[in-house]
């Protein structure tokens, strides 16, 4: 992360705390870039399903959380359209990464790419997040 990105980065993180839902659940912010963050969650007992799994939720909501602050630390007014979650593996490790990068940028929408991945480096998911640009 270079050191304009850096400086920037307790000021996001600072904004995004009011995203309760992500922050009360133990979502971080790691990294941001150009249209892009790495957002990750410490997988607690809160976190599991009935079969000791991670639900499913998690994964989508810490990748709709890199999605909001990748696509709106620069500029706030984006929200979801659409999100299109496939969950590829079960998670073996004690820690979900979700990163966001952009794929198109338009005038009113946008396409950002997801990966959600374990610390051990298993992937767990694979999203797609359509985006539009509000008008404030």
């Amino acid at each position: 992360m270079n050191i304009e990105y850096s400086e920037n980065l307790d000021k996001v993180r600072e904004i995004f705390k009011g995203d309760k839902f992500a922050s009360e659940n133990g979502m971080i912010i790691d990294e941001i870039g150009d249209h892009y963050a790495k957002c990750s969650v410490e997988l607690k007992d809160i976190h599991k399903n009935a079969m000791g799994g991670v639900m499913g939720g998690v994964h989508f909501t810490l990748a709709d959380f890199a999605f909001a602050v990748a696509a709106n630390w620069q500029q706030m007014g984006t929200v979801a359209l659409s999100t299109d979650i496939s969950f590829i593996g079960a998670v073996k490790g004690s820690r979900l990464t979700a990163e966001a990068t952009l794929v198109k940028n338009g005038r009113s929408t946008c396409c950002y790419h997801i990966t959600v991945m374990d610390d051990l480096g298993n992937i767990a998911a694979d999203v797609k997040t359509i985006g539009f640009h509000k008008k404030f």
